[in-house]
């Protein structure tokens, strides 16, 4: 229990999760967020990231001082480096090179995961976000044929994007069961492939790629190797959205972690044997699919950091069945959101930014963003 009326609270990751955390902290507390970007950069929507960085900017890519939640946090541009538990000091490097020491009274490790170049935690300013988007964008913008590879919705939702960008493209995507989407209702995934084909995208279930010897976490280009016996593949681009993701947990105790790097955590997402340390979003080991990024953890978290400062019973995180929600993203039509029993509700294209984007996301979700 923590005795002060407002709690030092530090918040390490201030991407998606990370920040959804510090908005609930922030009426509640003193918050600081420890930041390796510049501004909020998200690691949602790949697919328009992709083909219209533009379109995905205005929604995921905000500066931090026009979110109305985050007026009274702190934020510091720099890479946490170390953790001592009992001392409750992270250290963190600076993006001038520097050292700082940051106390708490308690934790919350929201750092996230790498995965491929559209989720990576180096130090980055606004001109090298940037930079990469556009990097991205005029590589697929020269290509004539992309092969994504992968079954999970960021795969998906490069495909469509991609195809829908540049119809005249030859666009395929590869995955190695028998359908895509295996964590989602197969009512989904129907849906999904109907439009795929409908958008151009050539379907090739049954691949498995044989990884390349440099990595996957950049754009590369072919020939694809097959483990499955297949003929290689040739491409101009290819897009690895395997899922190899890596936690990004270099800064903290091995104890604190279980045996893939992630942070060992109770049902509360307090972390184990730690009780002033709390770890949410996909950093989190809450479940073999660590949910808690997209089944309001943050909420729990900070139910739960205030029942610990007040001394009361912390609350329980409970894994969803199915995976649910957009999967292809934002197309020029409309945009559908599935439910966890695969049935889709569509948005039409008008409303995404009038009424969704607007008042259940930037007001509801966020809070109040602000205008650019």
């Amino acid at each position: 229990m923590v005795t002060n009326t407002r709690p030092r609270v530090l918040v390490v990751g201030m991407g998606d999760t990370g920040v959804l955390t510090a908005i609930r902290l922030g009426p509640h507390a003193d918050v600081v967020g420890i930041s390796t970007k510049a501004e909020f950069v998200s690691g949602q929507e790949l697919g328009l990231r992709l083909a219209r960085p533009e379109a995905w900017m205005r929604d995921y890519r905000v500066g931090f001082d026009r979110f109305r939640g985050l007026d009274d946090v702190r934020i510091v541009h720099g890479t946490a480096s170390s953790l001592d538990p009992e001392s409750r000091r992270v250290r963190v490097t600076l993006a001038d090179g520097t050292t700082a020491s940051e106390e708490y009274d308690v934790l919350v490790i929201a750092t996230g995961v790498t995965n491929g170049f559209w989720r990576e935690p180096s130090l980055q300013t606004s001109e090298g976000v940037s930079d990469a988007l556009a990097r991205a964008h005029a590589r697929l913008s020269d290509a004539a044929k992309v092969v994504v590879i992968g079954g999970g919705a960021a795969a998906m939702s490069s495909a469509a994007q991609v195809a829908e960008c540049w119809p005249d493209k030859q666009v395929h995507l590869y995955f190695p069961g028998e359908r895509g989407l295996p964590q989602h209702a197969p009512r989904t995934w129907n849906r999904v492939a109907r439009r795929l084909t409908g958008l151009g995208v050539a379907l090739h279930p049954g691949h498995r790629a044989v990884l390349p010897a440099d990595g996957t976490n950049d754009l590369s280009a072919g020939p694809v190797r097959w483990q499955t016996g297949q003929p290689p593949t040739e491409a101009d681009v290819v897009l690895w959205a395997i899922g190899q993701v890596q936690p990004n947990t270099g800064w903290l105790p091995d104890h604190l972690l279980d045996d893939r790097g992630f942070v060992l955590v109770e049902p509360t997402l307090a972390v184990s044997g730690q009780d002033h340390i709390f770890a949410v979003g996909d950093i989190a080991a809450v479940d073999a699919l660590r949910t808690s990024a997209r089944n309001q953890g943050h909420k729990l978290v900070g139910r739960n950091v205030r029942a610990h400062v007040a001394g009361r019973s912390l609350g329980t995180y409970r894994t969803p069945g199915r995976r649910w929600g957009s999967v292809l993203g934002p197309l020029r039509d409309g945009l559908v959101v599935f439910a966890p029993n695969g049935r889709g509700f569509r948005f039409p294209a008008w409303s995404i930014d009038a009424l969704l984007q607007r008042f259940v996301v930037r007001r509801g979700i966020y809070g109040g963003v602000r205008r650019d």
